[in-house]
């Protein structure tokens, strides 16, 4: 696929035809116009259609509109428009949020900071984003231009909260999410980037993020542990098959990771000799015979709850995006 615009934003949306609008908006206000926006609906049952084509019709921006007629995991539409992109950089913009009119503009001018010769080394550029009510989203990074990445900007710098990045196309090209047909934890991928790219980090705000909606999307759509729990296993299976490196550095990160992929591979029905072979590293399964005892107990309070009646506690609050259940 031959590269035509300098960005491709996406924005995978299922039943957000009330909220769709802003990502709309804030694209149609861009002060750099170089970029095409792909819209993937993924299994809508409102008029998102309709909104979209409308706006097709009657604006100039360029809009590709994809649709699968049921849900599917996130994953699967993020691998499908990657494959069709005609951008340079990737760019997810989620249905229910904003950017700033010279979002593009100052990520297209912070990516030419780079030196020409080291831009190879790197796989993008990401920045802070606040709510609506102009508070800052998780907190900042340590530098106001970093170069890091995600592993370290997670284990040693321990920073969290939303942000907001494109990266490069060729490189996610080579990095696709499992195909698999139940959702995954997005740092799957951006973990596996981390181990050979870096990353540009700045401290300026260029997404607004409308969290008091998301935190009752989340609340609404509250499920029990065992929903979904083959995927939630690979992303902890992940964790601990690629990141034991930085054990010393973050050891309870990295301890709540094999806690959970216990309990997950309970969930999902694979027993302790199957959760064992399923860890390629020596001190992940070291830590995995240490922390076993940890999962079942998480698992066998969640069948308890499970009996009363009570969807656990961890999974409310937190983001649902394109109909997927939480991670």
């Amino acid at each position: 696929m031959s590269t035509v615009h300098t960005f491709t934003v996406f924005t995978c949306t299922y039943n957000r035809a009330t909220t769709l609008h802003r990502v709309y908006e804030s694209l149609l206000a861009q002060t750099f116009g170089d970029f095409e926006w792909i819209v993937f609906d993924n299994g809508s049952t409102d008029n998102t259609r309709e909104l979209v084509e409308q706006w097709t019709r009657e604006s100039s921006l360029c809009i590709r509109f994809l649709s699968w007629p049921e849900n599917t995991g996130y994953q699967n539409t993020f691998n499908e428009c990657i494959a069709i992109a005609k951008g340079k950089f990737f760019l997810i913009l989620d249905s229910d949020d904003r950017c700033v009119p010279h979002a593009l503009e100052r990520f297209y001018q912070l990516w030419n900071t780079i030196p020409a010769e080291e831009r190879d080394k790197f796989s993008g550029v990401t920045v802070l984003c606040e709510d609506q009510n102009g508070n800052l989203a998780g907190n900042r990074f340590p530098e106001d231009y970093l170069i890091s990445d995600s592993l370290e900007l997670e284990y040693k710098y321990k920073v969290i909260g939303e942000k907001w990045g494109f990266v490069r196309v060729d490189i996610l090209r080579k990095h696709p999410f499992p195909k698999v047909k139940y959702h995954v934890m997005p740092h799957i991928v951006w973990h596996q980037i981390s181990l050979k790219y870096k990353t540009l980090f700045s401290n300026e705000i260029l997404r607004i993020y409308y969290s008091d909606e998301q935190r009752k999307v989340g609340q609404l759509t509250a499920v029990s542990p065992e929903h979904n729990a083959a995927g939630k296993l690979i992303g902890q299976q992940a964790i601990l098959n690629n990141n034991m490196n930085w054990f010393f550095t973050a050891p309870w990160a990295l301890t709540r990771a094999c806690i959970q992929y216990v309990r997950f591979s309970l969930h999902a029905g694979k027993g302790v000799i199957m959760q064992y072979r399923g860890l390629n590293n020596r001190p992940a399964r070291l830590l995995y015979l240490s922390t076993l005892a940890g999962g079942i107990a998480l698992y066998t309070g969640d069948k308890i709850n499970g009996l009363l009646g009570s969807p656990s506690s961890g999974n409310r609050g937190k983001k649902v995006e394109c109909g997927s259940t939480v991670e």
